[in-house]
Formats: structure tokens, C-alpha cells, sequence
């Protein structure tokens, strides 16, 4: 994730990896405080990915005229994930099975 992140904020070296790794740290605790499962905050997830990036592009550095629009960004985001995310992978795997089963007794109970 942090050469994710270094690549979006442009920044080739490491003289800031501290920085920016408390960055992604802070979004993760962010995201998990608003109400996204902690199970769903991994670092493949395309929606996570981006809420991190545009997190850490509004809060890296002290002259960036450009923060105010990605922690609209990164609140938007937020937002959805907090409404999409909110349930474990496990349960979120459970209420899969369940609704497919329902689905499927449901479309057996219509053919008879």
C-alpha cells in the first residue's frame, strides 16, 4: 500500500515513508470508526485503495492547495463504504449462503 500511496502523492524516495505510513494507518482507523468492518479494509480492495489515496492526499504535506477537494474525495467514499462494508466478509459470506438457498427453494416452490 505504501508504494501505492508514494506513486499517487508523486514521491520517489523514502524521506517521508514515516509519514505517509501513519497516513494509511490513520485512514484504516478512520474507515473502521465510521463503521467499515475491519474485515473489509484490505489493501487489494479497489474502493479501499482509493479512500486511502485520496486520505492521504488531503492530509500529506502543509502546501496543498488541492486538499480541501480529496477530503470531500475521501469523505464520499467514506460514506459509501460505511454503508456497502459495514457487514464482516464472514457474515457478509453467511447471508450469501442464505439468500441463495432462498433464492433457489423460492424458484423450486414457483415451478410446482
Amino acid at each position: 500500500m505504501l508504494e501505492k500511496v508514494k506513486k499517487s502523492l508523486r514521491i520517489s524516495n523514502s524521506s517521508y515513508d514515516d509519514e505517509i505510513t501513519d497516513l494509511i494507518s490513520a485512514c484504516k482507523k478512520d474507515l473502521e470508526l465510521a463503521g467499515v468492518a475491519s474485515s473489509r479494509i484490505i489493501d487489494t480492495d479497489p474502493m479501499i485503495i482509493q479512500s486511502i489515496k485520496c486520505y492521504c492526499k488531503g492530509n500529506f504535506g502543509f502546501d496543498n492547495n488541492e486538499a480541501e477537494r480529496f477530503i470531500k474525495s475521501y469523505e464520499s467514499l467514506k460514506s459509501f463504504l460505511c454503508l456497502n462494508y459495514n457487514i464482516p466478509i464472514e457474515q457478509s459470506a453467511l447471508l450469501n449462503d442464505v439468500e441463495n438457498s432462498t433464492v433457489q427453494s423460492n424458484s423450486s416452490d414457483e415451478e410446482e
